[in-house]
């Protein structure tokens, strides 16, 4: 029988909680249940009690923000496995949090409580920084992640599948009803134009196909600010719900374009690049993918509270352009 988690907590859910879910102690009670962020793709949870705190998240066959949009009900056992490839390196289980249970039936996954840290969303207003020793964490992270051997790791499918559509399809998409001159005036001419370009839609039909194969390394699959949570021991990393074995170019090109999209210098993305390591690395296809997700997320349903004025979105879609089509480094 399908339980969805919902506010307040019922007897229903505490039942759950404590006779088929590992995460209640019999004489715990529950002081505290409410919501753990803005959960775009799934419910987030967090549970207080007299003795300690957890995180329940679970999903459902939309996305959480935006019911109208379907998505895979199973996304949540893509992170068990995500956790469960990687939670006996030492350094990534220091980035995420532990399982505590995980309910398949059900969808729901009970981790350990972070803390109320913040993501870093707030870099693209310039409401905080991403300090140097944060993104040295995480370009080490990834850079680790990339090296886990995990060669049945599901396909996830459906997915990429879905992400393939919001990143590579719908934004470049010529008879798109989405007006982007709601989000700001002008703003559909800057899109008009990229749409329009022959060799940049097959430059992103590419890299679509790319991103749709089977590669060698183990992805985040969506390395954006949103996934980036500062506390107070240090940043960590979560929402692995896009997980799957690709190009390490993409984890890295997503990471690059949101601080392209943040203002961040240039050159301290290069400084980043190179902590990671250029050894082997397709420049070319980082370039691309880097470019994808800069047009994407600006004429794209997954919108990001940018401070960007007008002219400096079409010198910023012109530059991820040149990225695709020329392989800019």
């Amino acid at each position: 029988m399908y339980l969805k988690l919902v506010e307040p907590l019922n007897f229903e859910q505490e039942d759950f909680l404590r006779g088929r879910m590992n995460v209640l102690l019999p004489d715990e009670t529950i002081i505290d249940y409410k919501s753990a962020g803005e959960g775009n793709m799934n419910v987030v949870l967090r549970v207080l009690t007299q003795k300690q705190s957890f995180i329940l998240k679970q999903s459902r066959p939309y996305v959480n923000k935006y019911p109208q949009v379907a998505a895979p009900f199973h996304r949540i056992s893509i992170e068990k496995a995500f956790y469960d490839c990687v939670s006996k390196e030492k350094t990534l289980s220091g980035f995420i949090p532990k399982v505590f249970d995980y309910h398949e039936e059900n969808q729901i996954l009970a981790l350990e409580d972070l803390g109320e840290g913040k993501d870093f969303s707030g870099i693209y207003l310039d409401k905080i920084r991403l300090q140097e020793t944060d993104g040295i964490a995480l370009m080490q992270f990834l850079k680790v992640l990339h090296q886990v051997t995990c060669p049945d790791f599901p396909t996830n499918s459906e997915m990429k599948k879905l992400n393939h559509e919001h990143i590579f399809i719908f934004p470049f998409d010529k008879n798109s009803s989405f007006d982007l001159n709601q989000i700001q005036p002008g703003l559909e001419d800057v899109a008009s134009r990229c749409r329009n370009h022959p060799v940049l839609s097959e430059k992103v039909a590419a890299l679509g196909i790319r991103y749709l194969s089977r590669g060698n390394h183990l992805l985040h699959g969506d390395f954006y600010p949103g996934s980036w949570l500062k506390t107070g021991s240090g940043v960590k990393v979560i929402d692995m719900e896009f997980a799957f074995l690709g190009d390490r170019e993409f984890d890295l090109g997503v990471m690059a374009a949101h601080l392209m999209l943040a203002k961040t210098q240039p050159s301290k993305i290069r400084d980043l690049k190179h902590g990671y390591g250029l050894e082997g690395l397709d420049m070319p296809l980082l370039s691309g993918f880097t470019g994808v997700e800069i047009l994407r997320r600006l004429f794209g349903l997954a919108q990001l509270p940018l401070g960007l004025t007008l002219p400096e979105k079409k010198e910023l879609a012109e530059r991820a352009s040149n990225l695709i089509i020329y392989g800019e480094k």
